[in-house]
């Protein structure tokens, strides 16, 4: 399913998601970006966030493998470009459905509260040249997060991270954005200590 609309919300967002690929199949990094949409910036941030934010981020190896997605599409971001590629490895990686779907499950929950809150509010922080400035905050979560697979869940907070980015910048919403600076401060602190 490809999405008409931009989502501009979290449960929206989340409905998109559970539909993406086929049911009873591997789900595909491909068939979510398809069931979200390919051009929202917002978007593409927040898919990774959660899905490093919820349960998942306990698998080996899935955190790095988000940053490294996420290190693209800022990248590309800071290049001016309006679509995103990706490389074809990377859209072709699958996780089995069942996780998939019960981590879906387990962002719905606060889905309806988080979407209450969200607000058209400073709104500087998620256009014109905030864009850009998001774009390198999103590069500095994706480097925390290799180092933090040492810390078992530790990469939920850069999910969280991600997640008030992508959510800000999708639903408008500037101070979700500051929230996501706050997380960074954490992150930043975290991997300070891994290496001392």
């Amino acid at each position: 399913m490809i999405a008409e609309e931009q989502p501009q919300n979290l449960r929206t967002l989340l409905e998109h998601l559970a539909q993406a690929g086929e049911p009873g199949e591997p789900i595909t990094i491909e068939s979510m970006l398809e069931a979200t949409g390919h051009r929202s910036f917002g978007a593409l941030l927040l898919v990774p966030g959660l899905l490093v934010f919820s349960p998942l981020s306990g698998i080996p190896g899935l955190p790095s493998f988000f940053a490294v997605m996420v290190g693209l599409i800022a990248l590309q971001l800071l290049m001016g470009r309006k679509h995103f590629w990706l490389p074809r490895w990377l859209l072709g990686r699958c996780a089995s459905r069942g996780k998939y779907d019960r981590a879906i499950a387990f962002l719905k929950r606060p889905a309806r509260l988080v979407d209450r809150m969200l607000r058209h509010r400073l709104t500087f922080l998620t256009e014109g040249i905030a864009v850009y400035f998001n774009a390198v905050v999103c590069l500095l979560i994706a480097a925390t997060m290799p180092p933090l697979e040492l810390i078992p869940f530790g990469n939920s907070i850069a999910g969280a991270a991600l997640s008030f980015l992508g959510l800000g910048m999708m639903a408008r919403d500037g101070a979700l954005v500051l929230v996501a600076l706050l997380f960074l401060v954490v992150l930043a602190y975290l991997v300070s200590r891994i290496w001392m």
